[in-house]
């Protein structure tokens, strides 16, 4: 009835493939298809970190290429096309994206194209940004710049140049596709 090879059973097992750039080394897949995932975030292409999920840690970074939803707290920085920190979410670190909704907090950097502070946002930290909002009730505390070149703020969603500049000892230098580490507000 059981079998005590465990060689064999695990052969039937599928494998996840190796990460990119880094041997030795396996990326974590879905034994499901991806059309048979369940949630609506799962079919829509949202990354949800759950209001019961505390993630800490140094130097952590989270990448999405689509769209990711802090409703937990997160130690670390945060990139993704867009980014949405609910009501009862926070993030310590930076923020970038193309498109950041505020709801609940941030202390450190955001960084986007468009940047909406909601009424219930409370953010310690400056923003570079084209496109700002910040409604009646939101809590600011930093400073602001409007950038006219919009590359500077298009985030790299690619995990290998973060992986690099965290090799080399760099990890402010070059997050996004142009920037030039310039903070100055001019």
């Amino acid at each position: 009835m059981f079998s005590s090879d465990t060689n064999k059973t695990q052969s039937n097992l599928p494998r996840p493939p190796a990460a990119p750039g880094r041997p030795g080394v396996k990326a974590t897949a879905s034994a499901r298809p991806e059309s048979s995932q369940v949630g609506p975030a799962a079919a829509s292409g949202i990354s949800v970190i759950g209001n019961d999920l505390t993630i800490l840690g140094e130097k952590i970074t989270i990448i999405s290429q689509n769209k990711v939803q802090v409703d937990g707290h997160v130690h670390g920085d945060v990139y993704g096309k867009q980014v949405v920190i609910s009501k009862d979410g926070s993030v310590t670190g930076k923020v970038c994206a193309e498109k950041i909704d505020v709801r609940g907090g941030v202390n450190g950097s955001i960084r986007a194209l468009t940047v909406a502070l909601h009424e219930t946002a409370k953010v310690d930290g400056d923003i570079v940004h084209q496109t700002l909002s910040i409604s009646e009730g939101a809590e600011f505390d930093g400073r602001v710049q409007r950038s006219k070149d919009k590359d500077e703020l298009m985030p790299v969603l690619e995990a290998e140049a973060h992986a690099s500049q965290s090799a080399n000892g760099n990890g402010e230098a070059s997050h996004f596709s142009s920037y030039n580490g310039d903070t100055s507000l001019s």
